[in-house]
């Protein structure tokens, strides 16, 4: 585009839409805000839904000055759930569904000056309109909660480029731009300049190509051959940016896509990234956060990425259950994490308008990620839902002519349904406390022949576990994990599992716990480790992040039998040894019951250690002190406490510096630990927060951690200063952090 606008400051918002608010600009009546927004902020817990369900209006007021070949655009990258657009009082358009972006051209309206932007935002549950017209497993929130620019064009512009990689695996690759152009014009003569540059700036490539561009035509196919280029893959996600300027006559157009050359591709007997087979171990991630919903902004989405990628060691994450922020996707993209990205629904179909909405939904969705290296399937199947021939027919058959170059799948919870996508995608809940961890694919599909095979759920309801359980169920919890991923190793025609799910999440009254969430995560909703997490953070080589988590709060009364045999320690190490108090110490190897995995726990029970050695019920409790090894090294250790004591007020805040632009947001969690640097888990009392400077507080300035901690976030107001943090808790030292805002 010839020019962009960011517009995601000094918006006006009013909760009590009505109608005159389209033709009449007063906003003494309106808040200002900024966005990404939510449209109320919710409590942690314990709220109806219907809290956010309603009907609200807001306000930009933008200056501009359009020649009379450019024209002006309005980009929405989210808005929940319906989006009716006028321009100063003009109706422009409607947007239906609330995870996909929009465009409308607003120039009809358009005045030399000052002008003023309405948005309608309906954010009730509207029967017509995926997910809704069934129950749903999750809440949607409503606002502007994503991103907003105008675009200024010339009359001839790029609409958008799919960058399809060939010959990924020679010396010389080839890069063939799909592109589409827009003109006017019965005959436009257009040069194209290409240029493809490295992750350092650095131009490896460029071409420049004659055009004739015509009304009637939009698609135009160019090939760029020689490319001396690197693979993106797992562990060295190499991107490279592709700049198109389009020159003609009636003016210039710019566009900048990153991308990565790769192949992948789902077989029989699992799923290769160029050439290699990989096994997939993933997460299912909702982008909701507490308080404030879906609306947060870039650095947070980000954020989300790393935790899953760099603490957690996933190499896949699923979009469960509808397209996520491009912000999320391209720190997928840098990190080398793959994406199962899928259209919005869960398990209900609704009407032809519904199914009419949806199919729409793919292509929004796949026209605005096509060129993510790390999106390697597209889920075009209502999560959980019954067949539908001609329906899943139509979704399957737009994916591919959108981008052939990657698979399509479903999700499915019921035996032999109709496979009509490339890849047959299930959640597989057989894990109920019995033996079988997965089932057989044969099994699943009905069919007589193995074929591309994900399993896309698993645990989630069928154990939920919050971080403030009793130890019995934080160790089940952790067994059931261990247990399915041993499974999916163990079998060669399973690509891989994608555990349900990364963080616990507010859901709808028909589902979850009853204070309104779903306990379902291996972390809270703040993101904080529950003790499940480290079965996936211990599956990297101890090189990379050496791991100890013994997974118990060592008291002797914390189970119903007493004691803390048997003793589950998830660790990459190869050894560990474990001594109680000066008694004898124990060295100790991995479990052969979970000899699939990459990196099996260690299992300490009476087999290996008896009752005795570690003090019978009334004898004298001692401290615990566990090593890891590695080549018979001591590369980490952790002492667990015998009189664990309030000590410390652990604050830790992502980042020191946010920015002023635009709003910003950094997370701080704030831990009660003991002697040892262990977290208490049943402390109880109240955290004050006392916030000063230039931010807002997510959340009330008075907490009680949940499991020994809890977590807060705090945004920008567009302005620079320093933010002071002061945390206090009767009997700990207080503890102040400053985060500069620039």
């Amino acid at each position: 585009m010839k020019k962009t606008i960011r517009l995601n400051n000094n918006w006006f918002y009013n909760p009590d839409y009505n109608e005159s608010m389209i033709k009449n600009d007063d906003v003494s009546t309106f808040d200002k805000v900024n966005l990404p927004h939510t449209n109320i902020e919710l409590p942690y817990n314990y709220f109806d839904e219907k809290m956010f369900q309603f009907v609200s209006c807001y306000k930009n007021f933008f200056e501009v000055s359009l020649s009379e070949d450019e024209k002006l655009c309005a980009r929405f990258e989210g808005v929940m759930a319906v989006a009716d657009v006028f321009i100063n009082g003009h109706f422009v358009d409607q947007h239906l569904g609330g995870y996909t972006p929009f465009e409308y051209d607003l120039t009809p309206y358009i005045k030399n000056g000052d002008n003023v932007l309405t948005v309608k935002v309906d954010s009730r549950e509207l029967e017509n309109i995926p997910p809704f017209g069934g129950q749903i497993d999750y809440l949607t929130y409503g606002g502007i909660y994503r991103e907003v620019e105008l675009r200024i064009y010339d009359q001839t512009y790029i609409k958008h480029v799919r960058i399809e990689t060939l010959n990924n695996h020679e010396t010389n690759k080839a890069v063939l731009l799909h592109m589409s152009a827009v003109t006017d014009k019965v005959d436009c003569k257009a040069t194209l300049d290409v240029k493809i540059k490295n992750q350092l700036g650095k131009q490896i490539k460029s071409l420049e190509v004659v055009l004739n561009l015509n009304k009637e035509q939009e698609s135009y196919d160019i090939q760029i051959d020689n490319v001396q280029a690197e693979l993106w893959d797992l562990e060295s996600p190499n991107l490279y940016t592709i700049e198109l300027t389009l020159t003609t006559e009636n003016g210039k157009d710019h566009l900048k896509e990153r991308f990565g050359f790769r192949t992948c591709e789902f077989k029989a007997d699992g799923f290769y990234l160029n050439n290699r087979k990989i096994q997939l171990m993933g997460i299912n991630r909702h982008q909701s956060y507490p308080y404030v919903g879906y609306a947060m902004p870039k650095r947070v989405q980000e954020k989300d990425a790393v935790i899953l990628k760099d603490e957690l060691h996933f190499n896949l994450v699923r979009t469960s259950h509808y397209p996520q922020s491009k912000h999320f996707l391209n720190k997928c993209d840098e990190l080398g994490i793959l994406v199962f990205e899928e259209i919005p629904g869960w398990q209900h179909i609704g009407n032809q308008t519904w199914k009419d909405v949806a199919i729409q939904n793919v292509k929004e969705m796949i026209e605005r990620d096509w060129n993510h290296p790390s999106i390697i399937i597209w889920g075009v199947r209502i999560n959980e839902s019954q067949d539908d021939h001609d329906f899943y027919t139509s979704t399957n058959e737009l994916a591919r002519v959108l981008d052939p170059t990657r698979q399509t799948g479903g999700v499915r919870y019921i035996d032999n349904s109709e496979f009509l996508e490339d890849v047959y995608t299930m959640n597989d809940f057989v894990l109920d406390g019995g033996e079988t961890a997965l089932r057989d694919q044969k099994l699943v599909t009905g069919l007589d022949r193995n074929v591309p095979y994900l399993v896309t759920e698993y645990n989630g309801h069928m154990y939920p576990t919050k971080r403030f359980d009793c130890e019995e169920r934080q160790m089940e919890h952790v067994k059931r994990h261990l247990r399915v991923q041993d499974a999916a190793f163990r079998n060669e025609n399973i690509s891989g599992a994608i555990g349900w799910c990364a963080f616990d999440y507010n859901t709808h009254n028909d589902f979850g716990a009853g204070d309104r969430i779903c306990y379902h995560g291996i972390m809270d909703m703040f993101r904080v480790n529950k003790f499940a997490a480290s079965v996936y953070k211990s599956q990297v080589s101890p090189k990379i992040d050496p791991v100890l988590e013994p997974v118990t709060f060592w008291a002797r009364g914390e189970r119903s039998i007493g004691g803390i045999l048997p003793l589950t320690v998830l660790t990459n190490c190869d050894y560990i040894t474990l001594s109680f108090g000066e008694l004898k110490t124990f060295k100790l190897f991995p479990s052969e019951v979970y000899d699939g995995l990459p990196y099996p726990p260690v299992i300490v029970d009476e087999s290996i250690v008896t009752v005795e050695d570690l003090g019978e019920w009334g004898m004298k409790w001692e401290d615990g002190i566990i090593k890891g090894f590695v080549n018979d090294a001591c590369v980490i250790s952790k002492t667990l406490s015998k009189n664990p004591l309030p000590t410390y007020l652990s604050v830790k805040t992502d980042d020191l510096v946010l920015n002023s632009n635009e709003k910003d947001a950094t997370r701080t969690v704030v831990s009660i630990l003991d002697q040892a640097h262990n977290l208490l888990p049943f402390f109880d009392r109240p955290v004050t927060i006392d916030l000063t400077g230039p931010a807002k507080l997510h959340g009330p300035s008075v907490v009680v951690p949940k499991g020994g901690v809890f977590g807060f976030w705090i945004e920008t107001i567009n302005k620079t200063g320093i933010v002071d943090l002061t945390l206090a808790c009767e009997g700990l030292a207080p503890v102040n952090i400053q985060i500069s805002i620039v």
